[in-house]
Parts: C-alpha cells; sequence; structure tokens
C-alpha cells in the first residue's frame, strides 16, 4: 500500500503542483495557524494549544484545558474540527509531493531513500488521532481520563517524530537535488 502511495506522489510531483502546495502550507504555517493561536491567547501568553505542547503529561493536559475556560474549548474544538484538519492535508501533500520532487532530482530511480517519500503519511495519520483525542478531552471536559492524556502525549510525539524526519528528508533531497544540478535521474 505505501508503494502505491509513494508512486502516486512521485506521478503527482510536478513544479507548480509543488510550488503551490509549499506557498499553501506556508500560508496557513506561518498566518492561519498563528492567528488561530493569538485568538486562544488571554493576554497572560500562557495559553497555547495542545497539539503544539510536545512531552506534556496529562497533567500539563488537563491544567491547559482548564486554563481554556469554556469559551476557550468551544472555539478550540471548532479548530480542530476545521483548519486542523484542513492544514495536515495540506501540509501532507506539500511535504510528500517536495519529497517526491527533490529525491526524484537527487536519486537513482531505484534508490531505497525514494521510498522515504510516505513520511508525511505518519505525520498526517497521527496528527488525526492527535486531534481527535483533542476533540474529545475539550468536549468531555472536566473529566480528565489519563489514558487518553498518554494517548494524546504518544500522539503528539509521534506526529512531531514524523514532521521531523520529513523536514529532514526535504533538507537532503535539496543536497541531493542540488548536487546532481536538478535534472531527473530516470
Amino acid at each position: 500500500m505505501l508503494n502505491n502511495i509513494s508512486e502516486k506522489f512521485y506521478k503527482w510531483a510536478n513544479g507548480w503542483v509543488v510550488l503551490i502546495l509549499v506557498a499553501l502550507d506556508m500560508f496557513f504555517a506561518g498566518f492561519v495557524m498563528p492567528l488561530i493561536g493569538g485568538l486562544m491567547q488571554d493576554g497572560t501568553g500562557l495559553i497555547q494549544p495542545l497539539d503544539l505542547m510536545m512531552f506534556a503529561t496529562p497533567d500539563k493536559t488537563f491544567a491547559m484545558i482548564e486554563r481554556y475556560g469554556d469559551s476557550g474549548r468551544v472555539f478550540y474544538r471548532n479548530v480542530e474540527l476545521t483548519a486542523d484538519i484542513v492544514y495536515p492535508i495540506i501540509y501532507l501533500f506539500a511535504f510528500s509531493l517536495l519529497i517526491s520532487w527533490l529525491l526524484k532530482r537527487g536519486t537513482a530511480p531505484n534508490s531505497n531513500l525514494r521510498k522515504w517519500n510516505v513520511a508525511p503519511v505518519g505525520a498526517f495519520v497521527f496528527d488525526l488521532f492527535e486531534n481527535a483525542t483533542i476533540v474529545t478531552l475539550l468536549s468531555i471536559f472536566p473529566s480528565q481520563p489519563v489514558i487518553l492524556g498518554w494517548l494524546l502525549f504518544i500522539f503528539t510525539a509521534v506526529k512531531w517524530l514524523f514532521a521531523g524526519i520529513s523536514i529532514l528528508l526535504i533538507l537532503l533531497g535539496l543536497v541531493l537535488a542540488i548536487r546532481n544540478k536538478f535534472k531527473v535521474q530516470e
């Protein structure tokens, strides 16, 4: 299955599509998501989205959820059900197609490195698990099931692991593509 997805990413990875998706990703990462984060603030600067709290124990998670207040929890839940579903779809395709485009120009067609263009799929899947857990925790507050707190901890950590791998693949792909003068290696 992952081989089929990988091949699809290589087929779809043309310059204009990659450029548009990367620009859209930059717009979301640089404007939309920070704007939403700013709207969540209570003027103290102490409030942050749960999906940006790496390695937060359940106690820290539940304390943050309480700090949001009733209206903040409703706002955050709505964000998780809208913008934070759209953004992972955007970065999934932006990162996967950019990695594919770069590796197509930096590695031989039979290189095992080429199969790593699916790494953003891992970030996407665990981001969706994370979002579902956040929506659940926000919806059932003041209930504080520790198991969900630990699941959020795991989902967030694994999402960021795959995101980090994706960034490293983009950088490696860029170096390899530069070395090959961006010529398609077929």
